[in-house]
């Protein structure tokens, strides 16, 4: 028999500091060992329906809830935070948020010394998930020293040890590279297969998820849940396109070939879509299309020549000798795998790092220019939008820059209004920040870049955790202010963002530049994105998949195209 673990009846929620409820008339089942994806734009409701699954509401975020929530046959309205702990575990979207240990061994033990558990079975259960998230010889290491990918599997281990029957993963691909985020996939379907666990899992990144089978998938709207399909059913229909998700590539380029989608037994994975049904329509279709049209770099801007650096106290370089030429107008991906050197580069570049070697801005040595010579050219929004955040309201916020600059009131008023609007936070412009979702906090401190017209714009996974409706919104404006001369630098684990906007990505691999190259051949070069921790465009995979004669011109192509698309 079945066992209902999770149920909603007619459950709403209405937080303290809101005018109208969050959730509205919330009605789901979810059963033992399911795997449940939940997916919505930003503002649907679907980190506050987490935020009930495990406890938060009502016990730290206050409002009323009205109806009936059950979680393992516990009462959300009558169960305690501690004891709910018992029967979920949630894995955040910020690891470093959720570090309590100072060492890797440390943090995964902590809950069992809480439950006073004898040293002795304490070392067995630490050791068994140890070698379940695959970082044995780590437990001594600190957490923050880790890569993105080991980060969040350190924060996997520290709630799996407690063996809850119910895994929360909030946004869990947000800030990995893209091998570390399908390891992150694989790793989560073996443990369910393991412990028959039930895992929910809330996250933009639909196609990377789909990575593995999933039972069920739950689309949010405005606060309630729209759909309640398995995979196949809801890429069979126009919701995703309806409520602004993106759909898999592969299933873009069949509908812009004229394939119908019904003669595919099923669509959730490229692998079940049949060569001899779909080939001769995909190469038609490439055929008729041309590539993308290569825009000529403007003048040189910025000169690396041999830069170099390693943090106190650590003989490792992190950077060595990395030289390249940044020219007027680009628009640049920096990419490579967690802990490549990638964030380090952009810091040194601003002078936050103190670098060796040297850089120069249109032939002028500045080397030795402060931090605020290089700010007032130079603009980084860093990854991590709590390190960059210092007022409690938004609109002062973004404002900050232009206060200390001396611009007068009604500029920065006009500044402010403007890309709080292309941000997609103007109807929140006189929030505190603290009411914000993390990627809500994101597009604050890209907007408080932005608002200051640098020269050069450096942002460090500018995409992370964005619907796909801000992610088209923040990358048009980033492509509009790049068409006006501003160069665009971008730290990404995004591999269509790369191949959809920029001409040029510069590869980082343990603190070296390893290509300088053009998205569409480093994604279809096999061993550049097996040193980069990369992966393949699913496009590439769907065209060697069908046998195609060019895949690498498909891929270019299609990206001409769907831009041209959606532009229009």
């Amino acid at each position: 028999m079945v066992e209902e673990l999770i149920s909603f009846k007619e459950a709403s929620f209405q937080y303290h500091s809101q005018a109208s409820p969050t959730l509205k008339k919330i009605n789901v089942s979810i059963n033992q060992g399911e795997k449940v994806l939940v997916i919505g734009a930003s503002g649907s409701g679907k980190s506050t329906f987490g935020n009930c699954l495990n406890g938060l509401i009502p016990n730290i975020y206050k409002g009323e809830l009205s109806g009936e929530v059950s979680i393992n046959g516990h009462s959300l309205k009558e169960t305690d935070l501690f004891d709910m702990s018992f029967q979920v575990s949630t894995v955040l979207q910020d690891t470093d948020g959720q570090f309590i240990g100072l060492t890797v061994g440390e943090d995964i033990a902590f809950s069992l010394e809480n439950d006073n558990v004898s040293v002795k079975e304490m070392h067995e259960r630490v050791d068994k998930w140890l070698k379940e998230v695959d970082l044995v010889g780590f437990e001594s290491h600190k957490p923050q020293d880790l890569s993105g990918g080991q980060k969040q599997r350190v924060s996997m281990a520290g709630v799996l040890v407690d063996e809850s029957p119910i895994l929360l993963f909030d946004e869990p691909l947000a800030n990995l590279d893209p091998r570390a985020g399908l390891e992150a996939m694989e790793l989560i379907d073996q443990i369910h297969e393991k412990t028959n666990s039930t895992v929910i899992i809330i996250e933009h990144r639909l196609e990377d998820v789909l990575w593995i089978e999933m039972d069920r998938v739950l689309l949010f709207d405005d606060g309630q849940i729209v759909a309640d399909v398995t995979p196949d059913e809801l890429l069979r229909g126009n919701l995703l396109q309806e409520y602004g998700i993106r759909e898999p590539l592969y299933l873009t380029s069949m509908k812009y070939a004229g394939i119908s989608l019904e003669d595919s037994p099923r669509l959730d994975h490229i692998s079940y879509i049949e060569p001899e049904k779909v080939t001769a329509l995909m190469e038609s279709w490439s055929v008729s299309h041309q590539e993308k049209v290569k825009i000529p770099a403007g003048n040189p801007l910025l000169v690396l020549d041999k830069v170099t650096y390693a943090y106190p106290g650590q003989s490792k370089n992190v950077l060595e000798d990395v030289s390249v030429t940044i020219h007027q107008g680009e628009m640049i991906s920096l990419v490579g795998k967690n802990g490549a050197g990638k964030s380090t580069l952009a810091k040194a570049i601003c002078g936050f790092a103190d670098a060796a070697g040297q850089m120069s801005w249109q032939g002028r040595d500045m080397t030795g220019d402060s931090i605020k010579e290089r700010a007032d050219r130079i603009g980084y929004v860093m990854q991590n939008p709590n390190q960059m955040i210092s007022k409690k309201m938004i609109r002062e916020e973004v404002a900050l820059g232009l206060v200390l600059r001396g611009v007068s009131q009604t500029t920065i008023d006009e500044k402010v209004d403007d890309v709080l609007k292309v941000c997609g936070l103007y109807p929140f412009r006189n929030w505190p920040i603290s009411a914000l979702s993390y990627g809500q906090k994101k597009r604050v401190t890209i907007a408080s870049i932005l608002v200051l017209e640098p020269e050069v714009i450096i942002l460090d996974e500018p995409t992370a955790g964005q619907d796909y409706k801000h992610y088209t919104e923040i990358m048009s404006f980033l492509e509009g202010i790049n068409q006006s001369g501003i160069t665009v630098i971008m730290i990404t684990h995004d591999m269509h963002l790369m191949l959809e906007y920029t001409d040029r990505c510069l590869v980082l691999g343990d603190g070296k530049l390893t290509a300088d190259t053009t998205p569409v051949e480093l994604l279809t070069n096999t061993e550049l994105i097996d040193s980069s921790s990369l992966k393949e465009t699913s496009l590439f995979t769907f065209a060697k998949h069908l046998k195609m004669k060019d895949p690498i011109s498909f891929v270019s192509k299609f990206t001409a195209y769907d831009r041209e698309v959606r532009v229009k």
